[in-house]
């Protein structure tokens, strides 16, 4: 049995499902919203390659290394972006969240803080993770301030470590969050959420 058996997630609107090839048009739409894959520091398909993107993510989950979402309006159903489990480690009850992009068009909405919620839930709550760690591009200072905001402890860099897609090499910035720590940074979370709710 997998550590991250497929599961749909949902709150606020939002719906986290298992990734799939059903969604290739629409996560191809919410690429091609923002031209996302010509930020340097993400790894946004491009629309062609949409469907090799998904193949990976099916693999990876085989493999058991990362267990891909698509998140979906849920009034609507338009696929809004994907995010990941990643490097998952079973042993040491340990998953880290990444591969995380959205369309433009909700992008500093409650879809990320949303989603992330459901996904940290499920990580310390029903896995039993003892930590959830993040990591990104030491460039990627949008990424870094979500992160922070999470509640995430900033752990440090790791220099020369990985390359970008256009062949550069970047530092990684790596943060993580125990599980003693996640109900203050849930509670926090759900106020911020309260406090940006729109007017009924």
């Amino acid at each position: 049995m997998a550590f991250v058996e497929p599961v749909t997630l949902r709150s606020s609107g939002l719906r986290l499902e298992p990734l799939a090839l059903s969604h290739e048009a629409g996560l191809a739409a919410a690429a091609a919203d923002g031209e996302l894959w010509r930020i340097r520091v993400t790894s946004v398909p491009e629309p062609q390659d949409t469907r090799a993107y998904i193949d990976t993510a099916l693999k990876m989950r085989e493999e058991g290394s990362r267990f891909a979402f698509a998140v979906m309006d849920e009034a609507t159903g338009r696929v809004l972006g994907s995010t990941s489990y990643h490097d998952i480690l079973p042993a040491v009850r340990r998953v880290e969240i990444g591969w995380t992009w959205y369309a433009k068009s909700v992008q500093r909405s409650h879809v990320n803080t949303t989603a992330k919620l459901l996904m940290m839930g499920h990580a310390f709550d029903t896995l039993g993770c003892h930590v959830v760690g993040w990591r990104t591009d030491n460039y990627n200072f949008a990424s870094q301030r979500a992160i922070e905001r999470l509640g995430a402890k900033k752990d440090g860099v790791i220099r020369g470590h990985a390359l970008r897609r256009d062949g550069t090499i970047r530092d990684t910035v790596m943060y993580s969050m125990r599980s003693g720590e996640w109900p203050e940074a849930r509670a926090q979370l759900l106020y911020l959420l309260q406090q940006n709710a729109p007017a009924q």
